[in-house]
């Protein structure tokens, strides 16, 4: 995000504590792995802030001058969530609440990072839980369709109440203060420069795994889908916000070009690498998405926008970038339960 904005010619503030819980659990949590994608950024020209979106005061203070915001700090972990729900909703609502307060206070354009995790771990009707890519039956999920819903094949959790709650202030702030607010349901990103794990980052974890030589533990059987979202893609949705801010909320994913299973994922790497992970299988994960494809028509023909970077290319750029930094990994405390 801050590069993107960055080249396009813009003085960026990144605004972040840098904690980063869910490096607790990949074993990626030494220092030079916290302040990377800082340094990188620092030498870019992007301004660091050290702060946190729970402190209203630092936050009115830092977004005076701004003409956009782009919100995406967020606690991102379901399995989080489970254990700390506390750490989730001061994060996810609080956090969100002051942001939309300090676009209020100074009329400030903003673009919020939901998830596709608002609808709920369903599965459509039409679809049986195998059936996935290896059916090939895509049926794309619009923002219309229901949200919070659990279905006969999973329960909602404290990250999905936490995400439509923020979801719920993004628009009645628009609605009630005329703030130029939106909020994007985004599906699995990936790419380059991230730190994947257990938790969250999946196609980043498979990738470290397999450069490392490490196992992968697959929580169920593989055939969960997802339309994966390179990070450059999903940056530069936010800049076509900025553009064209249009309100509304906005599926922001792949679609059906860029759907691929976790065993698939798997194989494009394997087949990408020249190295063939070991594959260990665990049982399924409460809440977890089994199937999720997006209907992105709404952000196509309102802001323009629609993802460029196929997951062989986005894929390989992530290995590479893997391989060209694993004295980051070598240094970190190896967890074979990470998958």
């Amino acid at each position: 995000m801050c590069e993107t904005f960055r080249r396009d010619g813009w003085e960026v503030v990144s605004y972040d504590n840098m904690t980063k819980y869910e490096l607790n659990r990949t074993g990626f949590h030494t220092d030079e792995v916290r302040e990377y994608n800082a340094r990188i950024l620092q030498d870019m020209g992007v301004k660091i802030v050290k702060a946190d979106i729970r402190i209203r005061e630092q936050l009115l203070d830092y977004t005076s001058g701004c003409q956009f915001i782009a919100h995406t700090a967020a606690q991102p972990a379901m399995t989080i969530s489970w254990e700390d729900p506390e750490l989730d909703f001061a994060t996810n609502v609080l956090g969100t609440f002051n942001v939309l307060v300090s676009a209020r206070k100074h009329q400030i354009p903003i673009a919020s990072c939901s998830s596709v995790h608002v609808y709920g771990p369903w599965i459509n009707d039409t679809l049986k839980e195998e059936e996935t890519r290896f059916t090939r039956v895509p049926v794309d999920i619009s923002e219309d369709d229901q949200i919070m819903n659990g279905g006969r094949n999973g329960l909602i959790s404290p990250l999905h109440a936490s995400k439509a709650s923020a979801e719920h202030y993004v628009k009645t702030f628009a609605d009630m203060y005329g703030i130029n607010a939106a909020t994007f349901r985004f599906t699995g990103i990936y790419g380059p420069r991230q730190f994947g794990g257990e938790d969250h980052g999946w196609a980043a974890n498979f990738c470290i795994r397999n450069v490392m030589r490490w196992p992968i533990t697959i929580f169920g059987n593989g055939k969960q889908l997802r339309d994966i979202l390179y990070a450059g893609d999903a940056a530069a949705a936010f800049l076509a916000y900025q553009r064209n801010p249009v309100p509304g909320t906005y599926n922001i994913g792949g679609g059906q070009k860029h759907m691929i299973s976790l065993l698939e994922c798997i194989e494009l790497i394997n087949k990408l690498s020249g190295h063939r992970s070991e594959v260990k299988f665990g049982p399924k994960r409460t809440g977890d998405l089994s199937y999720f494809v997006c209907n992105i028509e709404r952000v196509r023909n309102t802001l323009n926008w629609q993802p460029m970077i196929l997951p062989e290319e986005g894929v390989g750029n992530l290995l590479s970038w893997v391989r060209e930094n694993v004295h980051l990994f070598c240094s970190s405390i190896r967890n074979t339960k990470d998958a």
